[in-house]
């Protein structure tokens, strides 16, 4: 198995996650929130996903599909266009709302940059700096392992609301 491989393998277990969590619920069910502090099913897909693509895009060298295809048009969320949701507030949080069919088209959108990138990449690929604002300067491979660990947190996160919201469904709640 090759690094890319690793990699591909990485972000197709996030994406599976998205889709768990995501996959027929309404918007309404998608805004839920255990407390009015906490985020939404689609905040989390939405950050998740504007990080991957924000990232994955620097490293890459591309424009992110966010502006690129038009998703920022589509969401119409009251942020600038590079927002990928770091340091949002409670009610920003709120602000945030899509149906699945939404959430899951960026996502898909952005993975399949992102695997099309990093199928691309070898273990020469990955000591190259991309970042030198830190110390040590962060690398390829760094980044990559970071926008992963990240996304795959959020999905966690994501999939366990998800069991919040299937049993307020089932309770009649």
């Amino acid at each position: 198995m090759t690094s890319a491989d690793l990699l591909t393998d990485a972000f197709d277990r996030i994406r599976d996650v998205v889709h768990q969590a995501v996959r027929d619920l309404s918007p309404e069910e998608l805004a839920y929130r255990v407390d009015p502090h906490a985020n939404s099913i689609a905040w989390l897909v939405w950050h998740l996903t504007r990080i991957q693509d924000d990232h994955v895009a620097d490293v890459a060298g591309t424009e992110q599909a966010w502006t690129a295809a038009g998703w920022a048009d589509r969401f119409a969320l009251p942020f600038p266009p590079g927002d990928t949701g770091y340091g949002h507030s409670a009610d920003d949080v709120a602000g945030v709302t899509a149906d699945a069919d939404l959430l899951l088209g960026y996502h898909d959108a952005t993975h399949e940059r992102t695997v099309a990138y990093v199928g691309k990449l070898t273990d020469e690929d990955l000591p190259r700096v991309v970042d030198r604002r830190w110390n040590p300067p962060v690398t390829l491979g760094v980044r990559l392992v970071s926008v992963v660990s990240d996304d795959l947190q959020h999905a966690g996160q994501a999939a366990f609301l998800r069991g919040v919201v299937d049993r307020r469904s089932v309770s009649g709640q």
